[in-house]
Order: C-alpha cells, then sequence, then structure tokens
C-alpha cells in the first residue's frame, strides 16, 4: 500500500471498492483525519492476530539475529531471515533501516564467540596461538602456512602430513571439542583463518584474533588426520595394485617358461624312446 493512499493503482481501487460496495473515488478523501491510517492500520493488524515491533519484539529479534550471526555474517544472507523471522512472529515490520541496523550489530557475534570460548584461552594457549603466525627455523614458514599447504603426491606427502598431525597432537589440538559453537561458525572462523595472512592475524584483536586461530587449530587437526588416512589408503592402493601386476607377470614368465620347457622335451628322439 503506498504511503499516498489516493495514487494507489486503479485496477486495485476498483477491485477492492466492488468488495467494499463503495464509490472507487472515495479513496480520495481517504486519511483527511490524520489519526485514520493508523487507527485502521491497529484495526487490520489485530484482525490479522499481529502486534506491532515493541521492545520485547525488538529484543527477540536482535537474539535471533545473534543466533544467525554466529554461522555467518553476511548481511545479505541476515536481511531476509530477519524480516521471515518477523512475519512467522506475526510482528509489523519496522521501517528497512531500523531492520539494517540491527543487522549490521554483527560485532555482538564476535563478543559471543569470545564468551563462549573465554575457558580455553589461558595464558599458556594464548601464547602457544600466537606462536603460529611466527616464523619457525625449523620448517623456514610460519605454522599456520605450513599447516595450509595440502598434500601434493601421495608418497612423499604421507611423512609431511605425519609431520603435521604429530605436530597438533603436540599441541593438543585433537581435543579441542568445541561444541558451544554452532558448526557453520567454527567453519567460517577456519576460512577466516587460511584466508588471512600472519600478519593479517596479528593485527586483528585479541578477541577475534583467539577464536580464529583456536578453530583453525582444531579444524587443521581433522583434516590432517583425514588426509593422513586418505594418503595411507592411497599408498596401500597402489602398492597393492603393484604387487598384483607385479604376480601377474611373474605368473605370465612361468607359464611361458613352462611351455619352452615342454617343448623342449618335445623335440627330445631319447624322451620319445
Amino acid at each position: 500500500m503506498p504511503d499516498d493512499v489516493a495514487a494507489a493503482h486503479r485496477v486495485a481501487v476498483v477491485r477492492l471498492a466492488e468488495q467494499l460496495r463503495v464509490d472507487p473515488d472515495a479513496i480520495r478523501s481517504y486519511g483527511r483525519r490524520a489519526k485514520t491510517r493508523t487507527q485502521h492500520l491497529r484495526l487490520a493488524a489485530a484482525y490479522l492476530g499481529w502486534r506491532a515491533p515493541k521492545t520485547l519484539e525488538l529484543k527477540e529479534l536482535d537474539e535471533f539475529l545473534l543466533a544467525r550471526a554466529l554461522e555467518h555474517e553476511s548481511p545479505l544472507l541476515l536481511f531476509r531471515p530477519a524480516c521471515e523471522y518477523l512475519i512467522s512472529a506475526r510482528v509489523i515490520r519496522p521501517a528497512p533501516v531500523t531492520v539494517v541496523e540491527r543487522v549490521a550489530r554483527r560485532e555482538e557475534a564476535w563478543r559471543e564467540t569470545f564468551d563462549r570460548l573465554a575457558h580455553e584461552f589461558t595464558e599458556q594457549r594464548c601464547t602457544g596461538l600466537d606462536s603460529l603466525s611466527a616464523v619457525d627455523p625449523e620448517i623456514g614458514m610460519t605454522r599456520l602456512r605450513w599447516l595450509g599447504q595440502g598434500p601434493v603426491e601421495a608418497s612423499p606427502a604421507v611423512k609431511a602430513e605425519v609431520a603435521k598431525l604429530t605436530f597438533l597432537r603436540g599441541v593438543d589440538a585433537h581435543t579441542l571439542d568445541l561444541p558451544v559453537l554452532p558448526a557453520d561458525r567454527r567453519r567460517f572462523l577456519a576460512t577466516v583463518g587460511r584466508r588471512l595472512t600472519s600478519q593479517a592475524l596479528q593485527r586483528r584483536e585479541p578477541q577475534r584474533r583467539y577464536p580464529i586461530l583456536l578453530t583453525l587449530l582444531a579444524q587443521s587437526a581433522t583434516d590432517v588426520l583425514d588426509e593422513v588416512v586418505q594418503l595411507f589408503d592411497q599408498a596401500v592402493s597402489a602398492r597393492e595394485s603393484k604387487a598384483v601386476h607385479k604376480m601377474r607377470d611373474a605368473l605370465a614368465e612361468r607359464g611361458k617358461a613352462g611351455k619352452d620347457r615342454l617343448a623342449a622335451v618335445g623335440r627330445d628322439p631319447g624322451h620319445r624312446r
């Protein structure tokens, strides 16, 4: 419905007028009284079971958006669910600007993430997480970059991936269980950690840096273990395939040698006697 009711589409006005059995031109005088439109809106909303967005409704919307923001941060992916939530709750949507302003409060998701993981951020743990962004003389690069390098070939890569797995087990990455965060949030933080450079991560404030590094470490422990198992399976399969071909070649050679011996015996006159 346009703000200027008299500017509504003529076809729609005529159809509505027929249902109400009134003159279509009567709409031109609608809303001359300042409170008419507001009162009618309240009556229509009450009849349909809808309510105006007051403090409680907006607080519930904020809680809904916080839960969704823990899964992803895209404003476009948050605005539509916010509108759908208001529809499902039968709350009249406030002005789009109001919804956009609440969608834009994604900083609360970072605070919530940090608070949920606060018990993990001991002084020792934070020191270890910060060391991931420093160049390690043993490998000639940062541990973050090293962990982000995927395997290339099965045989030589197994040793490198086992070394990563040993390192991750050494820092207890395999014991990190982060059920307090939604799975989508953990994947999002791990993706951010892989995308950012070590310098960019070091510049992030602790409230963002440590959750990113912690989830990246936990995700790396799972990913590297899967890669080790997959590479080991590929190596075993390659060895098995090579052994099968070798055995077939050996059997074929043995069969050929047997035929040659039989042929030689058949040509021996002494054998025929």
